[in-house]
C-alpha cells in the first residue's frame, strides 16, 4: 500500500489513449527474461516490547520512525497507514544474498526500535488492536474514502494487517517451465497453497474470526476491481492490461487540497471521457489521465499476483519468529526459480485448478477453502507436502545454507506434515489445544 510511483513513463504529464495505456502496460508489466533475480517485502506490526496488547501512541512511533531513517539500509524503508513497518529488498542476484541483507537490515531495525521500548511481530492480522490511521496523507485519505464504501475490510487491510511479499523475475518470453505463462498461471494456483501453508491471522479483536488467514478474508472482502486477479484465459499481458483499464480508479490527485475519489469509473472510461463524474462536490472539472496517472492506478490494484516488471506474490501472511520470512521466500524461490521443483509444484497444483471453478483468485472456492482452513483441508495438505519436499531438494541447487534448509525441514515437519500453520498456535495458545470453545471447533 505503500508503494511509491514504478518509473514506467518518460512524459508524466501527456494525456493517454486507450490504446496508449494497452501498450504501456502489455510492455512494461511483464519484463521477460531468464530468472536471475529476487527480492522480498516483509511487513511486520509494531507493538509495545513488553506489553503488546497495549497501543502505541503516534507520537512514539514517528518517534522511533526518526530515530530508524538515520540508520543506512540497503533494503527501502517504509511505513504503512496503520504504522505497519515495512523493508522491501534491492533486487538479489541469490537466494542467500537477498535473505543475507534483510536479515541485517531487520537486526539494525530492531535494535532501534527496541530503544524505544518497541518490538517488531510477524502476525498477518493485528490480533488485538482496532483500525487506526498512522499517516494522513492525501494518497491514504482518498485509500479510506474509497475503501469504506464497501465496508470495514479496506481499513483493516490498511491499518492491520502484514505480510511477507516475495518477488520473482517474471521469467522468459517462451513457453516451458520458466516461462512466463507458466509462471503466471503457477502463482496463482500455488497461491491458494501458500496461503494455506503460512496462514498466520485468526484473531481479530482479541476473538477468533473462523478463518486461519484473516488478512485473506480481508482482501477478498475489498472486491475484485481492486483485489483481484484476472482470468486466466489468456496472454498474461493481454488479460493484465483488460484489468488495469477496467478495473476502478480509487482517486484522481490534485495540487493542495484532498484528492478526488471517483465512484465506479474505471481507467478506461477516464481515458475516453475525460473523466465526467469523477469530480468531488466543489473539486471542478478534472482534467484527462496522464501517464503518470496510469502509473499511479498500477500501484493502487492489489491483487494476489501482482505485474510489476517482475512478479509479486502478495498472499503470504506476516510469520512469527525474527527469522520466519525466510521460510516462505526460501520455499517460493526455490519452487518457481528451480526448474526440477517448478514442474513438481506444476504437476501437483493441477488438480487444485478444478476447485477453483475458473474463477479469478482470490474470489474462488479453491482459495477461500485456503483462508478458512488451511492445511485441515486434505487435498491443501497433500499438495503442500509435494511442495516442501521439492523444494528442500531444490535449495542445495539455489546455494541455500545448511541453516536455511534446516529452518524449512523443521517448518514441514511441524505444520505441513501435520496439516497445521501458524495460527493453529495462536489459536491453540487462546483456547487450548484441543482447540474448542464450547463444544465447537473454532476453526469452522
Amino acid at each position: 500500500m505503500s508503494d511509491s510511483v514504478s518509473g514506467c513513463t518518460e512524459q508524466p504529464r501527456t494525456a493517454v489513449t486507450e490504446a496508449e495505456v494497452e501498450a504501456l502496460v502489455r510492455g512494461i508489466c511483464f519484463k521477460t527474461g531468464p530468472p536471475r533475480t529476487l527480492g522480498v517485502e516483509v511487513e511486520w506490526l509494531v507493538h509495545e516490547l513488553r506489553s503488546p496488547r497495549l497501543p502505541v501512541t503516534p507520537e512514539r512511533l514517528e518517534a522511533a520512525y526518526a530515530a530508524l531513517r538515520t540508520v543506512p539500509l540497503r533494503s527501502a524503508l517504509t511505513v504503512e497507514p496503520g504504522g505497519q513497518l515495512e523493508l522491501s529488498s534491492p533486487p538479489a542476484a541469490s537466494l542467500m544474498e537477498c535473505i543475507g541483507t534483510v536479515s541485517a537490515d531487520l537486526d539494525a531495525a530492531r535494535a532501534v526500535l527496541r530503544e524505544h521500548g518497541l518490538a517488531l511481530v510477524g502476525i498477518g492480522n493485528d490480533p488485538w488492536h482496532s483500525p487506526r490511521r498512522f499517516l494522513r496523507q492525501p494518497r491514504y485519505d482518498a485509500m479510506e474514502a474509497y475503501l469504506d464504501r464497501a465496508g470495514p475490510a479496506g481499513r483493516a487491510m490498511m491499518c492491520t494487517s502484514a505480510s511477507v511479499q516475495v518477488c520473482l523475475d517474471a521469467g522468459y518470453d517462451e513457453p516451458g517451465t520458466l516461462g512466463h505463462g507458466r509462471r503466471w498461471w503457477l502463482a496463482h494456483q500455488l497461491g491458494a497453497v501458500l496461503v494455506a501453508a503460512f496462514a498466520n491471522s485468526p484473531l481479530a479483536g482479541s476473538e477468533p474470526t473462523g478463518w486461519l488467514s484473516t488478512r485473506q478474508l480481508l482482501w477478498m472482502e475489498i472486491g475484485p476491481g481492486r483485489a483481484g486477479a484476472p482470468p486466466l484465459n489468456g496472454d498474461p499481458r493481454a488479460v493484465w492490461a483488460r484489468h488495469v483499464l477496467d478495473a476502478p480508479v480509487m482517486c484522481v490527485r490534485r495540487e493542495g487540497g484532498p484528492w478526488d475519489v471517483p465512484d465506479g469509473l474505471s481507467f478506461r472510461e477516464w481515458t475516453r471521457s475525460g473523466a465526467p463524474g469523477s469530480r468531488a462536490p466543489g473539486s471542478g472539472v478534472p482534467r484527462p489521465p496522464t501517464q503518470e496517472d496510469l502509473d499511479y492506478h498500477l500501484t493502487t490494484l492489489f491483487p494476489p499476483v501482482r505485474p510489476r516488471g517482475h512478479l509479486e506474490l502478495r498472499m503470504i501472511d506476516a510469520q512469527p519468529g525474527e527469522d520466519g520470512w525466510i521460510v516462505p521466500l526460501a520455499v517460493t524461490t526455490a519452487l518457481f526459480d528451480d526448474p526440477e521443483a517448478a514442474e513438481t509444484a506444476y504437476r501437483a497444483v493441477k488438480p487444485l485448478a478444478e476447485r477453483a471453478l475458473s474463477l479469478p483468485a482470490p474470489h474462488n472456492p479453491l482459495w477461500t477453502d485456503a483462508a478458512r482452513s488451511g492445511l485441515a483441508d486434505p487435498e491443501l495438505r497433500e499438495v503442500a507436502d509435494t511442495c516442501f519436499a521439492a523444494a528442500l531438494q531444490a535449495l542445495p541447487r539455489l546455494g541455500a545454507t545448511a541453516e536455511v534448509m534446516d529452518a524449512v525441514a523443521a517448518y514441514q515437519d511441524r505444520y505441513v506434515a501435520r496439516g497445521r500453520c501458524p495460527a493453529d498456535d495462536l489459536l491453540d495458545e487462546l483456547y487450548g489445544t484441543d482447540r474448542t470453545l464450547h463444544g465447537k471447533d473454532i476453526r469452522t
